[in-house]
């Protein structure tokens, strides 16, 4: 997991008056939760930008005030019609607790099914993980050459070694789905 560096300022104001005071000067509320404290900090709009708009999860080396923590995004809140960005909740990690994070998936190869005329259809755009948080990768790559024309990958075809999948076992990830014309294609055959 790649890690973000993020520096905060404590805050001693809380409310919707103050967070309201906190965005007009371009600064985003945050809380940091875990360990058994509870911290509040802002930080900009800028140093933040990075973090919340990659596809990829990243574990977030904070510095508040004096104090250094490792965390990772627990929740992003967007204003419902602006989408400007409201708040930041981090959740605090240790290499000694695991932590449930949600992980983008990439599909790598070119699907047989989809060389039979079927169409690529990626169902799971994120996994759920359990486990260190120095273990959980970027990304989940799925190699989909030999998915046949009506196939799928389920959650428990996917093995993530040292990590637990939270998502049901069942679920579908990634399936080639029969188009129109390659069922008119095997009909005529």
């Amino acid at each position: 997991m790649k890690t973000f560096e993020l520096t905060g300022t404590p805050r001693s104001e809380y409310g919707k008056k103050a967070a309201k005071a906190f965005r007009k000067e371009n600064l985003v509320p945050c809380n940091l939760y875990g360990n058994g404290e509870n911290v509040t900090f802002v930080v900009t709009v800028d140093d933040v930008r990075k973090l919340i708009y990659t596809p990829d999860t990243m574990a977030v080396a904070l510095t508040i005030g004096d104090a250094k923590k490792m965390a990772v995004v627990k929740e992003l809140q967007f204003h419902p019609v602006t989408e400007e960005l409201f708040h930041i909740d981090f959740l605090e990690v240790t290499e000694q607790k695991p932590v449930t994070v949600a992980i983008p998936v990439q599909l790598v190869g070119h699907a047989e099914g989809v060389k039979a005329g079927g169409k690529l259809s990626l169902e799971m755009k994120k996994l759920k993980v359990n486990g260190i948080y120095t273990q959980i990768p970027n990304r989940v790559e799925i190699d989909v050459t030999n998915l046949g024309l009506g196939k799928k990958i389920a959650v428990a075809d996917v093995q993530l070694e040292g990590l637990k999948l939270m998502n049901p076992a069942d679920a579908c990830v990634a399936q080639v789905k029969a188009t129109r014309a390659s069922q008119q294609a095997a009909a005529g055959k």
